[in-house]
């Protein structure tokens, strides 16, 4: 496409000239010099000549290297940006090979090799002359081994390192001995600033695929259930933030060593901070590694405020693991302490509530669902509603094991006035105060029935 561009300047920067050169010699030039010696007449129109053709190749130069800026500098620079944002949300190799053939070999024209040095296995080469070449993959072999240092290096033309940023003929992304190389004639034209941020993406997209392949390893064949709820745990925060207006505190019970509950507390800014709280379909091994999913999914995302992205990105997540029948019911919400408002996203929770102080007492307002379960039907329109908050308000989050918990007689606490009426009891507690009788009521409720599903809790307090 650039050479096309370059071509067609040439050509309009041509006949242009031809043309000025024309109008000069046949209508001004003679008028100008008819008393001249024939012979002066012709020196003239030939340094004419020569002029116009010097100013023609100055100005297709000038052009062309503009052209090159634009093109290159900024469009190639765009497509590694493209790839940056769509590495975001790679869970699996496939996701990960689909977006190098579509945007670094489709649409910026690179060449793509991904190696496992340390076992000299190719895992991905594109379909192309260089990346094909044996020998190519030899010398990058010999000249980047096993214990090159994680990070990222620019690749020279006869494939060896380079500090040379102009002369490069690509570059290399290394990360626990898996080389990631991207060869493009273009190199050089990239946006420098481009390659911290693509080898920061790259190192996260390894750890997220280690992360994922250990839990599917222990769910399919060692069966160490502690080890799972150990790496489990290491998704829900260990301490709830310190925000300033907002006092934040959480309980969590897996029915066995693991759960497919999952909670977060996550500070935007000063005044801002995203609370979410889900539960996924079934128990054990498959609903964990789903809860993994769908944290790992929030926390890579930047823009915390976008609630619509990251509900969309969950659902193409889990949709993108295809195991059949799994699918997550979640309320994310960003509470704003300048504004004393919550926005949120509710996909089928059935217990969110607010608890507002009233002049007779205590009213809990219901934070009814907006949006489907997430991750196995097809999502329309999602629509995001917001609640004014209060001084004093408190925020209740609590996934189905809470109010599904049943007496001896079989009814369910979440249809009791005595759940509604503890909530109210204590709604001006401490958060942490708060869920501590609320648990208390769970198994002084349930008597010596058994609890058939996790319980998590998430409580927010507004302090003034």
């Amino acid at each position: 496409m650039l050479k096309q561009r370059k071509r067609n300047v040439e050509i309009i920067n041509y006949i242009i000239s031809t043309f000025l050169f024309m109008v000069v010699s046949y209508f001004i030039l003679p008028r100008v010099t008819e008393l001249l010696d024939p012979m002066y007449f012709m020196v003239l129109e030939f340094v004419l000549l020569m002029f116009f053709i010097i100013m023609s190749s100055a100005v297709t130069k000038t052009i062309n290297k503009k052209l090159e800026d634009k093109v290159l500098r900024r469009e190639e620079t765009k497509y590694l940006q493209l790839f940056i944002d769509s590495l975001r949300f790679c869970y699996t190799l496939e996701d990960f090979y689909e977006i190098i053939q579509t945007v670094l070999e489709q649409k910026a024209d690179c060449s793509v090799l991904y190696i496992d040095s340390e076992k000299e296995y190719v895992l991905y080469n594109s379909p192309n002359r260089l990346t094909c070449d044996k020998e190519t993959l030899r010398v990058l072999q010999n000249n980047f081994p096993a214990t090159w240092p994680d990070g990222f290096d620019f690749v020279g033309d006869k494939f060896g390192i380079t500090s040379r940023y102009k002369k490069a003929r690509g570059f290399v992304m290394s990360q626990d001995k898996f080389h990631f190389f991207v060869l493009c004639r273009y190199t050089r034209f990239f946006d420098t600033g481009i390659y911290k941020q693509l080898n920061d993406e790259f190192q996260r997209f390894r750890k997220r695929t280690q992360t994922i392949a250990s839990l599917s390893e222990i769910a399919g064949l060692s069966k160490e259930w502690e080890q799972l709820a150990e790496t489990q745990r290491l998704f829900l925060p260990a301490v709830m933030p310190d925000t300033k207006r907002l006092k934040i505190a959480a309980y969590f019970r897996p029915l066995v060593n693991v759960s497919g509950d999952y909670y977060t507390a996550i500070p935007i800014d000063e005044h801002k901070t995203l609370l979410m709280l889900g539960d996924v379909s079934g128990k054990g091994l498959p609903a964990a590694l789903i809860m993994g999913l769908v944290m790992n999914t929030v926390k890579i995302i930047e823009d915390k405020e976008d609630l619509i992205t990251i509900v969309r990105a969950i659902d193409k997540a889990i949709k993108g693991m295809k195991l059949q029948d799994k699918y997550t019911v979640l309320f994310i919400s960003v509470v704003d302490t300048q504004k004393m408002t919550i926005r949120y996203v509710n996909a089928s929770m059935s217990d969110p509530l607010i608890v507002t102080r009233a002049p007779d007492g205590y009213t809990i307002k219901p934070l009814s669902s907006n949006c489907g379960v997430v991750g196995i039907i097809d999502i329309d329109d999602i629509r995001i509603d917001e609640q004014r908050l209060f001084r004093d308000d408190l925020i209740l989050f609590a996934s189905d094991g809470v109010s599904e918990v049943m007496n001896d007689e079989g009814v369910e606490l979440g249809d009791t006035q005595l759940y509604t009426d503890t909530i109210k009891n204590s709604a001006a507690k401490q958060p942490q105060e708060f869920i501590d009788d609320i648990v208390k009521l769970i198994f002084d409720y349930k008597g010596n029935n058994k609890l058939h599903d996790d319980i998590t809790m998430m409580v927010t307090k507004v302090v003034s």
